[in-house]
This record gives C-alpha cells, sequence and structure tokens, in this order.
C-alpha cells in the first residue's frame, strides 16, 4: 500500500539513535484530553477550550508544545515526541490519552499513525493548512495524506482552509468548516460607577486613547492630537502611559512645553471641559479607558518594541483601534482584525495623524469597533461543538 510505503520510507529516515523520550512525570488517573499546538501562540483557544473542561468534567488535559508557554495550574504539560517509532510509542504507552486536539495543521506521521491504531480520537481544530512536521518527509510517497486520514474530523478556520486539507488527502466527509475556537476572554475590568461619573462628565465630547504609551511614541500622539484638535477643539487625549512612573513628567511636558491643558489622574484631578489632555495612572485602569473612548491606538505599534497590550482588549469593549506595523507578539490577532477590516493601521506618525482626524466621524469609529468586537466575542459555538465532540469520544458514544 502507499500508506504503508510512504510511512516505512518516513520511518527509517528518524534518527537511529533518537531518544526513546523518558517521560518523569506521572500520569494521573482517569481520562486524559491531548491538545497538541505547534506553536506558542497558537494556543490560545486550547487553552481555554483546557479550562473548560477541567472545571465542567473534571477530567486531566495534557498539552504538548515545543516552545514554552504559561500553563493553567491545574494542565500537565510535556514536550512532544520526537516523530519516531520508538518515541511515539513512550509518549503513548505513558499517557494514554482518551482523545487527541491538534490545532493549526502539523502533522506528524508516525504519532498520528501510532495513535489512530490504538484508536485514540483525532481531530484538528483552528485547522489552516497541513503540512508535515519539521518538513521532513515531503516526497515519501501517499505521506501526508495518510497523516490526515488518521483524523476523525478536520475542523478548518474556513473555505480556503478547508480546500487546503481536502487537497492534501483529507477525506471529504471529515473536513468541516467550523471557525475558530474561543478564546479567553479579553474583557479587562472596570468599575462601573467611575464609568458612569466619568461618562457623565465627557457628555458628549469626542475622546481617544493612546493605550501603553511609550515615550518613543509621545511625539507622535501629541502632534496627531494638536492636528485632530484642529477639526474638533473639544477633543479629549486620554494617555496611560506603558510606566506609571513616566506619568507626572509626561504632565508637566505637555502643560509647560506643548502648551495643552492637562490633568492627571494621580492628582485626583478631572477631565473637566476645559482639559485637553488627560494622564492616567499608567496602565491599571485600561478596562475603564476603553469603555470611555471610542478610539484606540495601541502604544507600542509604531515605533516601539512592538504592540504592548493585546488588541482583543479594545475589539472586547467597543473600541475602534489604530496600530502601527509592529504588532510584537499579536501577529495573529491583528491578522484576524485586518481581515475583518475591524482595525486601521497605520504607517507613519502622518498616518495617525490622518486616521485620528478621520476616526473623529462616529459612523466611522462605529462601524470599525462594531466589526472589532466581532472578530474578539467569535468562537463561543465553535469551543461548544469541540466540546461536545470530547464528550463523546470520553463516554464511548463515538
Amino acid at each position: 500500500m502507499v500508506h504503508s510505503l510512504g510511512l516505512t520510507l518516513y520511518s527509517l529516515r528518524s534518527r537511529r539513535d533518537a531518544s526513546s523520550g523518558e517521560i518523569k512525570l506521572p500520569r494521573p488517573q482517569g481520562k486524559v484530553v491531548w491538545m497538541h499546538s505547534p506553536k506558542r501562540v497558537l494556543l490560545a483557544g486550547l487553552i481555554d477550550l483546557a479550562r473548560r473542561l477541567i472545571a465542567e468534567d473534571g477530567v486531566q488535559v495534557l498539552v504538548t508544545c515545543p516552545e514554552p508557554f504559561d500553563p493553567l495550574p491545574s494542565m500537565i504539560v510535556s514536550p512532544p515526541p520526537e516523530d519516531d517509532p520508538r518515541a511515539v510509542r513512550t509518549f503513548l504507552d505513558h499517557w494514554k490519552p482518551d482523545v487527541g486536539l491538534f490545532s493549526d495543521g502539523e502533522l506528524r506521521p508516525v504519532l498520528l499513525h501510532e495513535a489512530a491504531e490504538r484508536g485514540i480520537g483525532l481531530f484538528i481544530v483552528d485547522g489552516r493548512n497541513p503540512y508535515l512536521f519539521d518538513n521532513r518527509g515531503s516526497w515519501y510517497p501517499g505521506l501526508m495524506r495518510s497523516a490526515l486520514q488518521s483524523f476523525r474530523q478536520v475542523l478548518a478556520l474556513d473555505e480556503t482552509a478547508a480546500r487546503n486539507f481536502r487537497k492534501q488527502g483529507a477525506s471529504t466527509e471529515a473536513v468541516r468548516v467550523a471557525g475558530r475556537l474561543e478564546e479567553e476572554s479579553a474583557v479587562l475590568p472596570g468599575l462601573e460607577a467611575e464609568r458612569v461619573v466619568l461618562a457623565q462628565l465627557l457628555a458628549t465630547r469626542p475622546v481617544w486613547l493612546a493605550a501603553a504609551l511609550p515615550r518613543s511614541e509621545e511625539a507622535a500622539v501629541i502632534a496627531a492630537h494638536r492636528a485632530a484638535m484642529g477639526r474638533s477643539h473639544r477633543l479629549l487625549l486620554i494617555i496611560a502611559p506603558e510606566d506609571a512612573d513616566r506619568a507626572a513628567d509626561l504632565a508637566a511636558h505637555l502643560a509647560d512645553t506643548e502648551g495643552f491643558v492637562v490633568a492627571e489622574r494621580a492628582l485626583d484631578q478631572e477631565p473637566d471641559p476645559e482639559v485637553e489632555i488627560f494622564v492616567a495612572d499608567g496602565i491599571s485602569e485600561l478596562g475603564l479607558w476603553y469603555r470611555l473612548s471610542p478610539m484606540t491606538f495601541l502604544g507600542g505599534s509604531l515605533a516601539g518594541n512592538g504592540c504592548i497590550r493585546n488588541p482583543m482588549e479594545p475589539a472586547a469593549l467597543g473600541s475602534a483601534i489604530l496600530y502601527g506595523p509592529r504588532s510584537g507578539e499579536f501577529g495573529l490577532a491583528f491578522g484576524r482584525l485586518g481581515a475583518a477590516r475591524a482595525a486601521r493601521a497605520v504607517g507613519s506618525a502622518n498616518d495617525l495623524c490622518e486616521a485620528v482626524q478621520d476616526l473623529l466621524a462616529p459612523d466611522k469609529a462605529a462601524k470599525l469597533a462594531q466589526s472589532a468586537w466581532g472578530v474578539a466575542s467569535e468562537g463561543a459555538e465553535v469551543t461548544g461543538k469541540v466540546m461536545t465532540l470530547v464528550r463523546q469520544i470520553l463516554a464511548g458514544k463515538s
């Protein structure tokens, strides 16, 4: 069979001196749900799914990822085995998982074949595009097709992703367009009583926020605010500096050098009608400022070392997003927002000036914010479907 030939040749190519993958952690009692992600940045949906399974079903969750990440306290973390028959057998003999969830599309042929042979229910979630682990074995006959056919279902992100999996050999019946797993809520807390008081004080004033603003981007934000005030003299800028210790010096610079009317949160001052810039006490109350600001510029993304805050934070609270070209660790999140036309990218300080002025139009800011909220809130239905599949496997019904 093509399947056997490709897999046999691939297995023989594995390192003969490969470690057996000795495992020191004990296997817990009870059912074990195994989750695998090829990269840390792709773990968010799996971790939220794990949280629910642990809390609602009391199962044990094993997560394998080759990159370090912050696990849940009750989660078991283990490195994935080498895709070598000996290491794979050691791994599966030890953990004896009941179900396996693989994110993205990484294929480890030996591991998948052995797991399927043992009757472990295997699923791909958040599927984007299939590819062989470590770029090995692409020329072995039928290897990718046989690896894909180890999965009972492939839950693809969209129709393009579904076509990718079918084209590479997944069975048509197994591939479904499902969408993305729900991620942990990015809604930051904020005191509602405080929001009500400040909202009444601000009344109908236009407001925008510079969130986690580093010193390197202060000049660009100041210039954008000054230009935007030419169109809307009542415009208020809220600055939440990246470093709370910078707040007092920044406020003094804005007032003494730049000539703005400034109020400081740390001094219990209010954004009264004559105040032009309100300097927050660092980022500790971002949940409050997101709720009050129809428009947010994300600090670090323009001239910093990369975006400092998760863009899903303002998205989840209905604030339109402006961001620069430096996405930092949030590249995937910005990609999702960009694909949905749910955030506005700016490439320079001049672009930021233009974007702020453009989004002073309430309808434009509201449209952007609504689209961003849709991206931030997607996935609950998908997570529910995956939980149902897992529960059916654990109950022996599938």
